[in-house]
C-alpha cells in the first residue's frame, strides 16, 4: 500500500467514504484489488483514478467520498467531494496563505494559523433554516467544499471548480410502469454493489416506504427502529409489521425524554455545527444503540428529494413562479421581521433567499415541482440530512450506506415527468409503484408521516426543559438575542402555541453548540 500511496508522486492526504463501483473500476484501471483490505483497495483505486483522469476522476466514481490527493510532481493539492455531499469536506485559508483542510472541522481548529472566530451572519441563516446552508460555516473563514465541486491549491492559490450540476430532462414517452421498472432494476443493481459478501449489514426501519423498500431489497436479517411511549408519534409499531412480513428480526430503541435532552451536548459537539432538526437527536441515540451489535447499517435517504416525497411538493403548481421569492428549502421557520426583533446583530444583506438565487437562475425553465426538488437536493440534503447521517454515525462508530442516494437513481428521477412523482392523491408515485413489486400496497402506498419526535410535548414539560429555560435567560444568550423577545416565544409556547417549538429548539441548539465550541473550549 505504501508504494501505491506514493504512485507517481501521488499521496492520499485524507479520505472518507465508500466506493460502490470498485469492481468495475478495478477492471477499467487494470488493478487486482481482490486480496486488499477495503482501505487499501479504495485508496489504491482513488490514486490510480486520479493518475488516469485527473480532476475528472469523480465522473467515474459511484458512492460516497470526500478526499484530498497531493501531487508531488505538480506541487498541487486536489480535493473533491461527491456529487450529493454525503461526506463533508472543509477548508480554511490562513493569513500566510496556507490551506488547512479535512473531513471534520475539528481537523482544522487546532492547526497553527487557524483563528477561531464566530461567523455571526450565519446565525441569521440558521434562525430561518435550522441548519447551516451554503458554503459558509459558523466558524469565520471555514468553508464547506460544496457537493459536486473540487478544489485545487498550488503556490498559495486556491481554485474552486464545479464538476457536476443536477440536470432535469423529463421524458414524456415512457409510462409510469416503465419508470417503476427502471427504478426497481436500478435499486437491484445498487444492492449488488452496496456491500461485499464478507460484510454483514442491518437496516434502519421506520414506518415509511423508503426504509421498507431498502430492507425488502437487502439481505439484512435485522431491522432497527426508534419508538416512543407517545403512541401518535410512534412508528415502531408499523415498522414491526413490516419486519414481520419480511421475516427479519426487529429491534426497537425506546427513546425517553430524559435521554433525549441529556444527549444534546454530545450531538452538537459531534455535529460540529448547530442543527435544529429535532430528529437528529433521535438518530444519534439510534446510531449508538445500533452500533452495539453491528458496524454497518442501511438507511433510505435520497428518495424523497429525488422522487417528490414531501407533502409540500403537492402545492408546487399553486406556488408557481412565486417560488423564487420564498422557497429556500424544506424548512423556513422564521421571517426577517421576527429575526430583526430577536437578534442583537442583524445584517439586512444576509438573506436565506440569496443562497438559492443562483440555483433558481439555472432552473428557471423547469416546472415548480422540479424547482422545489432541486433546491432541496442542493441545499437541504447537504446541509441537514447527509450532515446528520455522517456525523452521528461516525461518532457512534457505525457506518451507514444509503443505497437510494446514487447518481444512477437520480438519473431516473431527472428524466421523470412531475406527474409521475406527485399527483392529487399521492406523492412519490413511481417510486411507490416500484416498491410495490416487493412490498404489499398498504406499505408501499402508506401516507408519509416523516421522522416525527414528541419534542413539541416534551419541551413544555417542566421535568425536561430546565436547561432550555436556563440557557434562554443566560448571559451567553444575551450576547446574541433580546432575552425578552425569546422569552415571549417560550412563554407563548408554554401557553399553547405549539408551533413555536421549532423556534425554541433552533435557538436552544445554537446555544448548546456555542457553549461546546466557544465557552468550554
Amino acid at each position: 500500500m505504501k508504494e501505491m500511496n506514493n504512485m507517481n508522486g501521488l499521496k492520499i492526504m485524507t479520505y472518507r467514504g465508500h466506493i460502490r463501483n470498485w469492481e468495475a473500476l478495478s477492471r477499467e484501471l487494470e488493478l487486482d484489488c481482490t486480496s486488499m483490505s477495503r482501505k487499501e483497495r479504495e485508496e489504491t483505486l482513488l490514486l490510480k483514478a486520479y493518475a488516469q483522469w485527473g480532476t475528472d476522476m469523480a465522473a467515474h466514481l459511484y458512492g460516497m467520498f470526500a478526499l484530498a490527493v497531493w501531487d508531488e510532481q505538480k506541487q498541487e493539492l486536489f480535493c473533491v467531494r461527491d456529487h450529493f455531499g454525503t461526506k463533508p469536506f472543509y477548508y480554511y485559508l490562513t493569513q500566510d496563505h496556507r490551506l488547512l483542510y479535512g473531513t471534520y472541522i475539528r481537523d482544522i481548529l487546532d492547526k497553527p494559523g487557524f483563528v477561531k472566530e464566530l461567523n455571526k451572519d450565519m446565525l441569521q441563516i440558521y434562525m430561518s433554516l435550522t441548519y447551516v446552508a451554503g458554503e459558509d460555516t459558523f466558524f469565520q473563514g471555514v468553508k464547506k467544499l460544496m457537493p459536486g465541486h473540487y478544489l485545487t491549491f498550488r503556490n498559495g492559490e486556491l481554485k474552486i471548480t464545479r464538476y457536476w450540476t443536477p440536470e432535469f430532462h423529463p421524458e414524456s414517452e415512457k409510462s409510469l410502469e416503465e419508470f417503476a421498472d427502471e427504478i426497481h432494476q436500478t435499486v437491484q443493481k445498487m444492492f449488488e454493489e452496496v456491500k461485499t459478501d464478507d460484510e454483514t449489514a442491518e437496516s434502519f426501519l421506520s414506518g415509511g416506504v423508503d426504509s421498507s423498500y431498502v430492507l425488502a431489497m437487502s439481505d439484512a436479517k435485522r431491522a432497527d427502529s426508534c419508538g416512543y411511549e407517545e403512541e401518535r408519534f410512534d412508528e415502531s409499531r408499523i415498522a414491526a409489521k413490516t419486519a414481520e412480513l419480511l421475516n427479519v428480526e426487529h429491534a426497537v430503541c425506546r427513546i425517553e425524554p430524559e435521554q433525549y435532552f441529556e444527549i444534546v451536548p454530545y450531538v452538537m459537539y459531534h455535529m460540529e455545527q448547530p442543527l435544529g432538526d429535532a430528529s437528529a437527536i433521535v438518530f444519534a441515540i439510534a446510531c449508538r444503540e445500533t452500533a452495539k451489535h453491528t458496524k454497518l447499517c442501511y438507511s433510505g435517504e435520497g428518495a424523497d428529494e429525488f422522487f417528490g416525497g414531501y407533502n409540500m411538493y403537492r402545492n408546487a403548481e399553486r406556488y408557481g413562479d412565486n417560488l423564487k421569492n420564498f422557497y429556500v428549502g424544506n424548512t423556513n421557520i422564521m421571517k426577517e421581521d421576527e429575526k430583526q426583533r430577536i437578534l442583537k446583530f442583524y445584517n439586512p444583506e444576509v438573506l436565506p433567499i440569496a443562497l438559492v438565487k443562483p440555483i433558481y437562475d439555472e432552473i428557471e425553465n423547469l416546472d415548480p415541482l422540479t424547482k422545489m426538488s432541486d433546491i432541496d437536493i442542493q441545499i437541504w440534503l447537504e446541509g441537514d440530512i447527509y450532515l446528520n447521517v455522517d456525523k452521528m454515525s461516525t461518532a457512534a462508530g457505525l457506518e451507514i450506506r444509503m443505497p437510494l442516494t446514487d447518481r444512477r437513481i437520480f438519473d431516473i428521477a431527472s428524466r421523470m415527468p412531475s406527474a409521475y412523482k406527485v399527483n392529487e392523491e399521492q406523492n412519490k408515485v413511481a417510486f411507490r409503484t416500484a416498491a410495490a413489486k416487493v412490498l404489499p400496497e398498504e406499505i408501499a402506498f402508506r401516507k408519509k408521516l416523516g421522522f416525527i419526535v414528541p419534542i413539541r410535548i416534551w419541551l413544555a414539560d417542566e421535568r425536561y426543559n430546565q436547561d432550555v429555560r436556563k440557557k434562554f435567560r443566560s448571559d451567553m444568550a444575551a450576547e446574541f438575542f433580546d432575552l425578552d423577545e425569546i422569552g415571549k416565544i417560550f412563554e407563548e409556547y408554554i401557553q399553547g402555541n405549539s408551533d413555536n417549538w421549532r423556534k425554541i429548539w433552533t435557538i436552544y441548539t445554537f446555544l448548546v453548540w456555542y457553549e461546546e465550541y466557544f465557552v468550554k473550549r
